[in-house]
This record gives structure tokens, C-alpha cells and sequence, in this order.
């Protein structure tokens, strides 16, 4: 047999060493050489490549192609905040980066519009300054307890831009589709929604057609439900619900909504949207395809679902 090479013997006593288990000086006795120059040796191997160590860590995620979730989604920004499994904590780190990116984004003279949201309540808290421009409230109220209100966070933001402001001084779901359409015709109402014709950029909110994910939900009945869920919703926004080919699904819910439109929306040329949590890539997804977001801030959990999903869809 021809003589093995120095290369060869470092792969040897390096796959005795590392795939056998035999120890340094089993394999110095074996070699007739000393302990620290298999140490050495094996020091060596790893240097130029002969043997490789790679350590994972349970349950650690790969590293995420953020621009091909950009790509994939037509978005123009994709900001990812820490997780963390406290809720609290994950909608304040989300409501300081929304808070971040509207400072950033809103110009002296625009037309901006704020829907509600637990995350969205949170974030107007967080602004500490605006340039000078009209707020617009894209959705009724619908106040949960310890979570702030619609009026509020308007409020808030307009002392703060010095501008107009332009309330909905309405629920955000009503009982008739008569009382959204009286309400609807009422001029501080109607013109509020006017100007959601108009907007410059909005900040608004994904929810997710289910149990827990959808603010909205939770305020509704069962046969509301059903309904959304019947028409394929998977997304909601303001009310609004969402199928998963991004096209507005309409029930007799959607009469009784007093908010912003998805055409609105998609008529809109810079949309931030919030949306906290894996259970929500889907809804995003769909909002995406929608075309009403260009700016998504997400927890790195729905980043990795979100990547999960696309890459998946990929293949099918």
C-alpha cells in the first residue's frame, strides 16, 4: 500500500478521535508519539479544514432570508422585533418600533390615518413627535379594558402634530346595518372617512380570522364567525376581513363596520402594519397579497413562520 500522506493522517486520527471516542493518549500509544502532539495534530486538522466541529443549538432557527421575505411579500420594509413570550413586553418593543417608523415616515402636510389595535395604543404612547399634518381615525372605537381608546390615541397624536384631526366618533362594529348607515351620514362621521380617500400613509394593524388573534372576533357573534369563516377570511384589518388570495370578503358584517376600506388602504402609498406572533403568517400573507401593506413590523417569531410559509408555498 502507498504511504499515507500528513493530510491522511490527520483525517485518521481525526475520525478516531472525534467519530471513535478514542482518547489522546490511546491514540499516542497507538502512533508511538506523545499525547500533546496528537493534540497538536488534531489542533491542526481543524485549522486547515481536515476536521469540522458544528454545533447546534436545540431549537435555534437558521438565519432568515429577510429580503426574499421582502421580495416575496412586495413589501418595502421588513422590521424585526425581539420576541419575547411575556406579551406585554412584545407589544411594547412592536409599539416602540411603529412609534419609530411613523416619526420617521410622516411629513409636514400629509394626510395620516391610525386604526386601533392593542399595539396601536400602545405606539401613540411612544411618539414623542410629528410634523405638522392631519390624523385620521380609521376605525370605530372598540375600547378593551386596560388597553387605552381610539379617541385617545387620535387625540394624542394630533396635540403632538399640531394638525387636524379627524375622529370617528363611532363604534367600530354596530348591531344594523341601519344604524351604521345613519351613523355613516352623519358629517363629522362622514367626512372622517372621506379623507381615508386620501391619505398619505397609514399605521394599521393584522389580525387573524380565529380565537384570540382578531380583536374584532371577540366582539362579535358566532354567526358572524361562521360567516367570515365560511367566506375564507383569514385576515382581519379594522374589520375588514381578508381571504387568503388577498380579496375583501364581504358578509353582512362588513355593513355594520365603520372603518377604513381595504381599497382604501390599498390606495394608500406607504402602509405600516404591526402583527405580533407565528399564529399570524398567514393573515399577513393575505394582507400582503392585498396589496395594503408596504412597511410590516413583526416579531422575530412571525418573521420565521412567515419564511416557513413562503418556502413552502414555493415548493408546492
Amino acid at each position: 500500500m502507498p504511504e499515507q500522506t500528513h493530510e491522511q493522517f490527520l483525517a485518521k486520527i481525526g475520525r478516531e478521535h472525534f467519530l471513535d471516542g478514542k482518547s489522546k493518549v490511546e491514540i499516542a500509544n497507538t502512533y508511538g508519539i506523545s499525547r500533546f502532539h496528537v493534540a497538536r495534530l488534531l489542533e491542526e486538522a481543524r485549522e486547515v479544514g481536515i476536521v469540522k466541529i458544528e454545533v447546534s443549538t436545540p431549537g435555534a432557527a437558521a438565519p432568515l432570508d429577510t429580503e426574499l421575505i421582502k421580495k416575496e411579500l412586495g413589501l418595502t420594509r421588513l422590521i424585526t422585533t425581539a420576541g419575547s413570550a411575556d406579551s406585554a413586553r412584545n407589544r411594547e418593543v412592536m409599539a416602540q418600533a411603529a412609534a419609530a417608523e411613523l416619526s420617521v415616515r410622516a411629513r409636514a402636510g400629509m394626510t395620516v390615518g391610525i386604526s386601533w389595535s392593542r399595539t396601536l395604543a400602545t405606539t401613540a404612547r411612544f411618539v414623542t413627535k410629528l410634523p405638522k399634518c392631519e390624523i385620521v381615525q380609521l376605525a370605530g372605537a372598540l375600547p378593551l379594558s386596560g388597553s387605552g381608546h381610539s379617541f385617545e390615541v387620535i387625540h394624542r397624536l394630533g396635540g403632538l402634530s399640531g394638525g387636524n384631526t379627524w375622529p370617528l366618533f363611532a363604534p367600530l362594529v354596530v348591531d344594523d346595518a341601519a344604524t351604521a348607515a345613519g351613523l355613516r351620514r352623519q358629517p363629522e362621521i362622514a367626512h372622517a372617512l372621506e379623507k381615508a380617500d386620501t391619505l398619505d400613509l397609514a399605521v394599521i394593524a393584522i389580525g387573524a380570522w380565529k380565537p384570540n388573534y382578531s380583536t374584532v372576533w371577540e366582539r362579535v357573534g358566532n354567526t358572524d364567525r361562521r360567516a367570515g369563516t365560511a367566506a375564507g377570511a383569514v385576515a382581519e384589518c379594522s374589520g375588514r376581513l381578508i381571504d387568503a388570495d388577498g380579496q375583501a370578503v364581504l358578509t353582512a358584517m362588513d355593513e355594520r363596520i365603520i372603518a377604513v376600506t381595504v381599497e382604501q388602504l390599498r390606495a394608500t402609498p406607504e402602509v405600516i402594519a404591526v402583527a405580533p406572533g407565528a399564529e399570524r403568517a398567514a393573515a399577513v400573507i393575505a394582507a400582503c397579497k392585498a396589496n395594503i401593506i408596504t412597511t410590516l413590523i413583526a416579531d422575530e417569531s412571525l418573521v420565521a413562520a412567515l419564511s416557513a410559509a413562503l418556502t413552502k408555498e414555493a415548493h408546492l
